[in-house]
């Protein structure tokens, strides 16, 4: 059990620590004229998360995993996410944010797997909501925040797709690709 909790420990602190640059960036941000969109949901996204790691850890301490030969699929999934994870945020740089920051005129990156797919990082984040729970077979978690993060993101997406068309030049650079599904044009 020390194997599947120090895995959960670390995924949190990797969490803990995005979440201090997403701070940082949002203040760099806001000191370039930039602001913050829907406020009012962010907490909502941040309870997902929180409740999620609770629930998966109360999970594998309740029924606790059995190691299975398949689990090594979803674990490779999720170290091929985390690698996915550090390039579309370091794709966008100081502009990566866990809040939905805006700054006025600013050119949108579409750069890394941002040349492919309009959402990268949701992409990860759903396949890591599901892969975690699947290598240590907390079916509950899984099922419950995949349709979670699916209500929460359908809001999300939409907030921040509008407020990025209102404000930069968005929809011109990837009003021909996909919001899940990678396509690509230069």
């Amino acid at each position: 059990m020390f194997g599947v909790y120090l895995l959960i420990v670390i995924v949190i602190c990797q969490r803990i620590i995005e979440v201090i640059i997403a701070n940082k960036n949002a203040e760099w941000i806001k000191e370039q004229g930039g602001y913050e969109v829907g406020k009012n949901h962010y907490k909502y996204l941040v309870l997902l998360h929180t409740l999620f790691f609770l629930s998966l850890i109360v999970e594998v301490t309740v029924h606790r995993p059995t190691f299975v030969a398949w689990a090594i699929i979803p674990f490779f999934i999720f170290l091929i996410a985390q690698l996915g994870r550090v390039w579309a945020l370091s794709s966008l740089g100081e502009f990566w944010n866990t809040r939905i920051m805006v700054l006025p005129g600013a050119k949108v990156i579409a750069k890394g797997p941002y040349r492919f797919i309009r959402h990268p990082n949701y992409v990860i984040v759903t396949t890591e909501i599901a892969m975690l729970p699947l290598i240590f077979q907390a079916y509950w978690t899984l099922i419950t925040f995949t349709i979670i993060n699916a209500i929460v993101l359908s809001v999300r997406i939409r907030t921040e797709e509008k407020a990025l068309k209102e404000a930069t030049n968005y929809e011109e650079v990837f009003e021909k690709r996909g919001r899940f599904i990678p396509s690509y044009e230069d």
